[in-house]
């Protein structure tokens, strides 16, 4: 074959160091509008991002040259950064170690998206713990509760 042909859309998930409330709605556009750039730097997309006072989700497109872990490093560490020079009172803003990474289907793609964007109803029931665990169940990810949490 002679091209690259990539579909590779993926659910990012992460949360603030020990799931503090750092986010302020104040400037979460911002912070979302920040990420996008990021991604648009290296060649990828951002579709959706939604999120809580604690955590993130962004569903971007990834070129076949970004692999997941660099998309993720670039996308926490300049971040935080940005965080730190842009929004007064926050340099106490640190993201947790780790992240979650979920394949979505071209075909899942509108529920995703449609799932981001509800964040703020889906957490007037749900917590970011339990919808975090609910996440790898359905994606059917070994975990261990002992090393899920920082």
């Amino acid at each position: 074959m002679a091209g690259t042909f990539v579909c590779n859309l993926v659910h990012f998930v992460w949360s603030t160091k020990h799931r503090q409330s750092l986010i302020d709605t104040k400037w979460q556009d911002r912070l979302f509008g920040y990420l996008g750039g990021i991604l648009r730097n290296n060649n990828a997309v951002l579709i959706q991002a939604g999120g809580m006072p604690d955590h993130v989700h962004l569903l971007a497109s990834l070129p076949s040259t970004l692999p997941l872990a660099k998309a993720v490093n670039l996308l926490k560490s300049n971040s935080t950064t940005w965080v730190h020079g842009e929004i007064q009172g926050r340099l106490d803003f640190r993201w947790q170690e780790g992240y979650g990474a979920f394949s979505v289907s071209r075909s899942a793609q509108p529920r995703v998206v449609e799932y981001i964007h509800n964040q703020q109803k889906h957490h007037q029931t749900t917590n970011f713990k339990d919808e975090f665990v609910a996440l790898l169940k359905r994606h059917e990810i070994e975990y261990d509760e002992r090393y899920l949490w920082d």
